[in-house]
């Protein structure tokens, strides 16, 4: 039996115990930092998601030792500077940005605050790091550039269309990452015996018009290249090709869940999960001009089968077998 005294001394104990805060004691402060997107929060919540994993493998967690401040442009990308300006006001510790188009304008905000690279398709020739081994600034990351990751989309098309012989390239030429992506697409073409069709999209209304010229040239594959054109309206593509009937390689894969046929290249979500490893540092105290840039190790494929079946394509069980995701 429990004599009264000592039950009232336990509670008292047990209350003291307690993790609330008393009269006097501080909050735990959370460490504020940034997201930014040119896209919409519908459309980045997979790559979100990978972030948000990310950080909280390294023990930062929403609500408890960080808040994460996130703004979204919608496909607007003339709103861009004032949500860096709102992100800058609140005096995060560091920026996310998601995209070459984003980081640009965080740059062009800051030369002071951390800026984390989630995905970019050319951080040295778009001016964001002096190199990437000794990046110099305030902006550090990952980079999605891998040439040659074209020249194994363009075997992919070959692979699903045998008779495969001319391919329309959809790019934008102010893209520095172009150029080299053009020159491994040539070099597999002269070998797949594929003849190429470079076409220019610079904005995004120039997607019908790049169509028609792919079937006037009698096209008879499209292939998409990175851009910040096509990062924020994937609809108009997806909704061309459908109405093309052209079989057509997308650079990221949420075209394929929007009902695009076919993506492979670098898995966003990898990267996406390992900007939280840049976060962790550069909280911890790191400067970004010391942080290496990394490159894409991780890459995907994704097929819409549904997609295939409209298109009248047998995908071959070679290349289903290489599948990362099959939408049946």
């Amino acid at each position: 039996m429990m004599h009264r005294r000592s039950f009232l001394g336990g509670v008292a104990l047990s209350l003291v115990a307690q993790p609330y805060p008393v009269e006097g004691q501080q909050p735990v402060r959370l460490v504020r930092i940034g997201y930014l997107t040119a896209a919409s929060a519908a459309s980045n919540a997979g790559r979100i998601e990978a972030l948000r994993q990310g950080l909280r493998d390294l023990g930062h967690i929403e609500g408890t030792n960080i808040a994460i401040e996130y703004r979204y442009a919608e496909g607007r990308l003339d709103r861009l500077p004032q949500l860096a300006s709102e992100l800058l006001d609140l005096k995060v510790a560091l920026i996310v940005s998601a995209g070459p188009a984003v980081t640009r304008t965080v740059q062009r905000a800051t030369a002071v605050v951390p800026i984390v690279m989630a995905s970019d398709s050319d951080p040295v020739g778009n001016g964001f790091v002096a190199s990437l081994a000794h990046p110099g600034g305030n902006i550090t990351g990952l980079s999605a550039l891998s040439p040659e990751l074209s020249a194994k989309q363009l075997e992919l098309l070959k692979e699903i269309v045998p008779r495969l012989s001319r391919v329309a390239v959809f790019g934008n030429s102010t893209e520095p990452a172009n150029a080299p992506s053009l020159k491994e697409i040539a070099r597999a073409a002269g070998i797949l015996g594929v003849q190429l069709q470079q076409i220019d999209v610079l904005q995004i209304r120039d997607v019908p018009t790049a169509f028609r010229s792919a079937a006037t040239r009698h096209s008879e594959a499209i292939l998409v290249l990175t851009s910040a054109v096509t990062s924020t309206e994937r609809t108009p593509l997806v909704t061309q090709a459908a109405m093309s009937r052209l079989p057509v390689m997308y650079w990221a894969p949420e075209f394929v869940e929007d009902g695009g046929l076919m993506f492979y290249g670098v898995s966003l979500a990898d990267l996406y999960r390992r900007a939280a490893t840049y976060v962790d540092r550069i909280l911890k105290g790191s400067r970004p001009a010391d942080l290496p840039v990394e490159q894409p190790t991780k890459f995907d494929l994704a097929i819409n089968l549904r997609t295939a079946k409209t298109l009248g394509l047998v995908i071959p069980p070679s290349v289903l077998l290489r599948a990362d995701e099959v939408i049946q």
